[in-house]
């Protein structure tokens, strides 16, 4: 009996080593958690047994429990690399497409050669898909789809709308109109220009010039006209009657009149309204785009001070194709991608998975955890909130393994390893003894 109740203790040892020597093997491994190895005594006895003198039948390992307490943040340059500062696990599947999922703590991802962002294994990350102001259209686990970066914005926006913010200057000297030449700037008295685009993302430059007009009766008159890349543009609804230009071939275009009342203010009722409407732009547009595309210049409280010529802000909403400039993950798991073209496109939020009894989890190798009975179904949840921790972009979550403390055990193994082949060595001699009566 001596001989199998040391032997139950040295395979106990002998796992208390195992288990300790898998935690320092880990222990620069991103996203581990230490396990820890648990016993219990075997106590066998029957009714014809008499309790009070009955010996136990040794130990018996009864679970290899991982512990799943934080590891450590490790501070990297690389938005793709993720830690979770809190409860949860990363949602992964190994197709792009797949519904059976994997789940981890190590947040070392990068990007295929598909856009797609991956673990080592090739395992994809799962994200809920947003709508496009950010906010989750879903948080359910069966609606989670492949985090896809796009190297591209997609579909330009043709420019529909500029607005301008501008001072005229008051003392300025006024012109002859019929005498305006884009040409030579005697003939005018201020431009500005903006970048406009059409229909194809291609980009053109839209210049609009302040004539003040020492013919009009009222003192506070200007004339402005629209060009497109150098091309004169007509204004639809310039009012009557319209100031024009012509050019050399004899076309005339319509220009459009500002005028002031004397305390700098737009008249009242304007010349024209707030908001001037070019003709259709196929003249200038000669590279398939649409030709029909027009543009809304609107003045946004435009005045006329003694003041120097001041465009206070000028904008426009057209936007040509974007290339990716940057990624980044907020502390809510919402992925943002950047692009050149001056706009930020939400591509999902990553998905946060819990579970009631995370040490019910079943070990899938490479840092991955599978869900089990024991573990109970995956909880499903968007990083912080309820019990859900934050994610850190940049950063990794280090093995949560205490190199002093499994040294300290590693002793404690060896000992009792060493302690129970003393009882083995004693039984043995014993035996040896008993065998050697005569």
């Amino acid at each position: 009996m001596s001989f199998n109740i040391s032997l139950s203790g040295l395979n106990a040892a002998q796992k208390d080593l195992d288990v300790t020597s898998n935690n320092i093997s880990n222990a620069n491994t991103y996203g581990f958690k230490e396990s820890r190895a648990e016993f219990a005594d075997v106590y066998a006895s029957s009714i014809f047994s008499n309790p009070k003198t009955k010996v136990g039948d040794g130990a018996v390992t009864s679970s290899v429990a991982q512990q799943f307490h934080q590891g450590a943040m490790q501070f990297t340059n690389n938005t793709f690399d993720l830690a979770i500062n809190g409860n949860g696990f990363f949602a992964l599947s190994s197709d792009v497409n797949s519904s059976d999922l994997v789940y981890t703590r190590a947040g070392n991802f990068k990007l295929n050669k598909d856009n797609y962002v991956v673990d080592n294994q090739g395992n994809y990350l799962k994200v809920f898909p947003v709508n496009p102001d950010g906010t989750s259209a879903s948080a359910a686990l069966s609606t989670a789809q492949s985090l896809q970066v796009p190297d591209s914005v997609g579909t330009p926006l043709a420019t529909s709308k500029v607005n301008i913010n501008l001072n005229l200057p008051a003392g300025d000297s006024g012109y002859d109109v019929t005498k305006f030449d884009p040409k030579d700037s005697s003939t005018y008295n201020n431009a500005t220009s903006v970048t406009v685009y059409d229909s194809l993302g291609q980009s053109h430059t839209m210049t609009t010039y302040y004539v003040k007009d020492a013919a009009a009766a009222a003192p506070n008159t200007w004339a402005a006209f629209a060009f497109v890349d150098g091309q004169p543009t007509s204004i639809a609804n310039a009012g009557a009657p319209p100031y024009t230009y012509t050019d050399a071939g004899g076309t005339s275009y319509n220009g459009y009149q500002l005028n002031f009342d004397t305390s700098g203010q737009p008249g009242t009722p304007p010349t024209v309204p707030s908001t001037i409407t070019t003709a259709a732009l196929g003249s200038v547009l000669t590279n398939g785009a649409d030709a029909n595309q027009t543009i809304d210049i609107n003045y946004q409280n435009q005045t006329q001070y003694a003041d120097a010529f001041t465009v206070n802000s000028i904008d426009q909403d057209g936007l040509t194709v974007g290339r990716l400039t940057g990624v980044e993950v907020g502390a809510d798991g919402l992925v943002r991608a950047s692009y050149s073209n001056g706009t930020t496109e939400p591509l999902g939020r990553v998905t946060m998975v819990r579970f009631a009894n995370e040490q019910g989890l079943s070990q899938a190798g490479n840092t991955d955890w599978k869900a089990s009975t024991e573990s109970g179904d995956p909880l499903a949840g968007e990083a912080g909130t309820g019990t859900f921790g934050n994610i850190r972009s940049g950063a990794l979550e280090s093995s949560n393994v205490d190199l002093t403390q499994e040294l300290v055990d590693l002793i404690s193994a060896q000992r009792n390893f060493q302690a129970n082949s003393r009882a083995i060595d004693v039984a043995n001699t014993l035996q040896q003894n008993i065998l050697q009566i005569r």
